[in-house]
């Protein structure tokens, strides 16, 4: 295929990214991915590498996208061929930036989704029996909660990571990133009792030290961890759709109600700028409009 010819300098790009930055895995994948999918179309185009792309063929791909994605996963892939694009030029395989000019989408701000601390209550309250699997949903509900983890990063979870007598975890997030994160008195009760009398049930003769297992002895994956979460909010009750990161979302929004310093969030939450944890203050905002619109007597009487 024509567009083999791009392949060699999407590879020294990844390399190159993962020596600097320390790529996680899906990340990687999706800046793969989407420069794969632009190779393609401005060789359909009549480019022959990526040293023959300009940026009308590159302008000709951004607009094309507009048709078919939405502006979120547009700005991404627009972001994946910057980097690439300056790339080619730090490394002198192409004079110039073909993406200089190319303008981002216009991204509506979207806050998160969180649950009340009454629904938290219940979706916690849910696995309420002795049994092994019970332990363990209740362990990692507490934990998810608790330390406002990634989906990813819960799934990772071993058990060297774990410090329950300090009430501690050791984190790698995105990029390999490390850090430590707190581990409520309740988390940490339902962790030990799930460790002590729930995980040795799940343990086969191949099993690691992942903390949380299947059935089978393997670690659960991201998918199954959800599919955990998403039946015990059906059990709650819980109407909301329960979508991924609504517990990490929760654990923020609730950490800044009760007065949490928003630097002590974004440490916790491994963020890497503090323009992304400050959209829990419009989370809050919202939060305060809608109770002073219902509660206010001048407002009632609209």
């Amino acid at each position: 295929m024509r567009e083999n010819a791009f392949a060699s300098d999407i590879d020294a790009f990844l390399a190159y990214m993962d020596l600097e930055r320390g790529l996680s895995r899906n990340t990687r994948e999706s800046y793969q991915r989407d420069l794969e999918q632009c190779a393609a179309f401005v060789a359909a185009q009549g480019a022959a590498d990526w040293r023959a792309v300009t940026a009308e063929h590159a302008g000709a791909w951004v607009r094309s996208l507009g048709r078919r994605a939405a502006a979120s996963s547009q700005a991404r892939k627009l972001t994946a061929l910057r980097m690439f694009a300056r790339f080619m030029v730090r490394e002198r395989l192409r004079p110039d930036d073909f993406t200089a000019l190319l303008s981002s989408p216009r991204l509506a701000r979207r806050l998160p989704q969180s649950l009340t601390t009454a629904e938290v209550g219940r979706l916690l309250a849910s696995p309420s029996g002795g049994d092994a699997a019970s332990l363990r949903d209740r362990a990692l509900l507490e934990l998810f909660y608790s330390s406002g983890l990634r989906v990813s990063e819960l799934a990772a979870l071993t058990l060297q990571q774990v410090d329950l007598g300090n009430g501690l975890a050791r984190v790698f997030g995105k990029g390999s990133k490390e850090r430590v994160v707190p581990v409520g008195s309740m988390a940490c009760a339902a962790l030990g009792a799930w460790i002590a009398s729930g995980r040795p049930h799940f343990v086969k003769p191949r099993t690691r030290s992942e903390l949380f297992l299947s059935s089978r002895g393997a670690a659960l994956s991201r998918v199954s961890l959800w599919a955990i979460v998403k039946k015990h909010a059906r059990r709650a009750g819980i109407r909301k759709a329960v979508k991924p990161h609504i517990l990490r979302h929760s654990f923020a929004t609730h950490l800044l109600s009760g007065g949490a310093d928003l630097r002590a969030i974004q440490e916790m939450l491994g963020h890497a700028s503090i323009s992304t944890t400050q959209i829990y203050t419009s989370v809050e905002e919202r939060r305060l409009l809608d109770q002073h619109n219902r509660f206010h007597p001048r407002n009632r009487e609209k």
